[in-house]
């Protein structure tokens, strides 16, 4: 399918149009470098200085939730170097004097945060110019994870827009798109945005997790797990992780007890994650992140250790009795 260069709707001259049918190129060639040569020109010729307190979002969220330390990278940045790449934003289309803005919002932020000028392009432009130029923006830099470019997707069609400009601003093919509407079809918004942007976790995971939630029972299941006390404890993968685990594991029938009990534990620093599960003959202890291997081998080498104090704390409780 050929991908609209919207580009070169909102300059002259136009640039070409770059016909794309290998999605999973489009990060590095096709659409992506039309766009990117596109407004790189633009940007050479039309880029002012704007207060970034007239400058608003975009009226359709692409992010679920900003990765911290790479803001803080790019502050840092910004602040030593300047604002190497202009935004573009548009004239606000209901708020005169105001802007609103088509992409770079980190930037925009960075810029209130400094209390500096944003360097902005300043184009007049629709709503469908406008989602089609944030997505293939978003899709050249390819920093969006799946289910953020789902979720964009469908708050763009209950704006009102066809699947075709759905299709045109994140450079889907077919299979993508469907698969993407399986997800927001079957997995309610609430609990998408409690697992979060679940970088790791990509188009086909996502899809068997709606398949799974096509049970009438499911969506119940999901909410309770995504709405549980430590569920927020864990990073956004394994947010994906146990979700995935409660929606898949086996419907109990009603009135039978639970044969085993789940909690999760992280230190402050979240350098490690542990996932403990008692069914009253084994417990498991399951550690994963940066530093697993190294604590599950410190705990290993101390098991005779622990076990001894084990016992000499259970003989203290039967003394106490």
């Amino acid at each position: 399918m050929a991908r609209r260069d919207i580009f070169g709707s909102v300059m002259s001259p136009a640039a070409p149009v770059a016909d794309n049918r290998d999605v999973s190129g489009y990060a590095v060639r096709g659409a992506s470098r039309s766009i990117m040569q596109s407004f790189e020109e633009l940007s050479r010729s039309s880029v002012v200085d704007l207060d970034p307190a007239l400058v608003d979002t975009s009226f359709v969220s692409d992010r679920m939730n900003d990765d911290d330390q790479a803001f803080q990278e790019l502050l840092a940045a910004i602040r030593e170097r300047g604002q190497d790449s202009p935004v573009l934003v548009r004239p606000h289309p209901e708020i005169s004097g105001r802007f609103q803005t088509v992409f770079g919002h980190r930037r925009v932020r960075v810029a209130r945060q400094l209390e500096r000028p944003v360097r902005a392009v300043v184009k007049k432009m629709d709503d469908e110019d406008h989602v089609i130029a944030q997505g293939q923006e978003n899709a050249a830099r390819a920093n969006l994870s799946f289910i953020e470019r789902t979720l964009f997707a469908d708050r763009i069609l209950k704006r009102g827009h066809s699947p075709e400009t759905v299709k045109s601003a994140l450079a889907l093919d077919d299979t993508t798109y469907s698969k993407m509407r399986s997800v927001t079809s079957n997995i309610p918004e609430q609990v998408i945005v409690a697992v979060g942007a679940a970088k790791t976790i990509g188009r086909d995971r996502w899809w068997q997790l709606a398949k799974l939630m096509e049970h009438p029972r499911a969506v119940a299941r999901a909410t309770e797990c995504v709405t549980s006390a430590d569920f927020a404890q864990l990073g956004s993968d394994g947010r994906f992780a146990r979700l995935f685990d409660c929606v898949s594991a086996p419907v109990k029938s009603p009135g039978a007890k639970s044969k085993s009990r789940e909690r999760a534990w992280a230190p402050q620093d979240r350098s490690v994650q542990a996932k403990i599960t008692d069914t009253g003959k084994v417990y498991t202890l399951a550690l994963k992140s940066r530093e697993a291997s190294s604590f599950g081998a410190f705990i290993s080498e101390r098991l005779d250790e622990l076990f001894e104090a084990f016992r000499a704390s259970e003989a203290e409780k039967k003394t106490g009795d």
